[in-house]
């Protein structure tokens, strides 16, 4: 728990990166999709190491939103994208 600190301060970039990538690749509905999966999952680790830092694990609850809202976001793309993009090709 000594590099509290330095956990929190690389939160901004990490969220920032993956953002920046989940625009990028934006064009791409897979890439879309699976980005913004990976980008919630890392909010959810996020929420997740706060709580555990400060709040003495308290913020669990609201993490597993975030990783409940990537498995959401992959479960739209497989079961809803995915195959109307595969009819729409034949």
């Amino acid at each position: 728990m000594e590099w509290r600190l330095e956990g929190i301060f690389m939160i901004v970039p990490t969220i920032a990166a993956a953002f920046h990538i989940t625009w990028l690749g934006r064009k791409n509905t897979a890439n879309l999709f699976h980005n913004l999966a990976v980008s919630s999952w890392i909010c959810g680790n996020a929420v997740w190491m706060i709580g555990e830092f400060f709040f003495n694990d308290s913020f669990r609850p609201f993490s597993k939103v975030f990783f409940s809202i990537g498995v959401v976001f992959l479960a739209v793309y497989y079961f809803g994208v995915l195959p109307k993009e595969k009819r729409a090709r034949r």
